[in-house]
């Protein structure tokens, strides 16, 4: 008998809500030139900031440091090296990559204002990098509804499977897609609200 090539992914709803000092707490860089800021937020432990699903990145300026270049390092949903350059804030600014963990932030001088650097609500997971069939989901639902999108290669990709959740925190639901499965061919991704999430988990089936 022909073992199956079903393999499945187990991932938790990230329900820590946006923290705007998170990855750095308060601190103004004042030595000149380009300087680390230090990583010392409540999610970070030793020198690393490390999330439940990958978010986006967001800096805070106490004055207006709009002329300043940030610079985030880290590893992306993937487990990836990646690096992200973000023009300084005249009051808040968020990224655009999503970080898994944050290893380094730099500024490229002095910054008028105290700085904080932290994470948005923006979330996203991944079931699996490649190309994939999506065969089914066992989800448990939250105590909040909502629509869950899983998309192809990324946050803004194409949605080709759309569930709709129920505010029944416990509840499950087992969804089986028939025939040959889903397709994504460039990786199953879930971007989603993180907080007050509208899931509580789910495993996914693929191939």
């Amino acid at each position: 008998m022909a073992g199956s090539d079903v393999k499945a992914k187990y991932i938790a709803a990230d329900t820590t809500a946006a923290d705007a000092d998170g990855v750095c707490q308060s601190q103004t860089p004042a030595a000149g030139g380009a300087q680390d800021l230090t990583i010392n937020g409540a999610l970070s432990s030793g020198g690393v900031a490390t999330f439940t699903a990958a978010r986006l990145i967001t800096i805070a300026s106490a004055s207006d440091d709009s002329g300043r270049t940030f610079t985030v390092t880290g590893t992306d949903v993937n487990g990836n090296a990646q690096t992200e350059t973000i023009a300084g804030p005249a009051t808040t600014v968020t990224g655009t990559l999503y970080f898994r963990t944050v290893t380094q932030v730099t500024v490229d001088d002095d910054t008028a204002g105290a700085i904080t650097v932290g994470m948005a609500n923006d979330a996203i997971d991944v079931v699996y990098a490649g190309r994939a069939r999506l065969r089914g989901i066992y989800l448990i639902h939250s105590g909040t509804a909502g629509l869950l999108s899983f998309r192809d290669g990324g946050a803004t990709g194409t949605a080709h499977l759309q569930i709709a959740t129920v505010a029944s925190a416990g509840s499950d639901r087992d969804i089986i897609i028939p025939d040959e499965g889903i397709m994504f061919d460039s990786g199953v991704y879930l971007p989603y609200t993180a907080g007050t999430t509208v899931f509580s988990s789910f495993t996914a089936m693929y191939n």
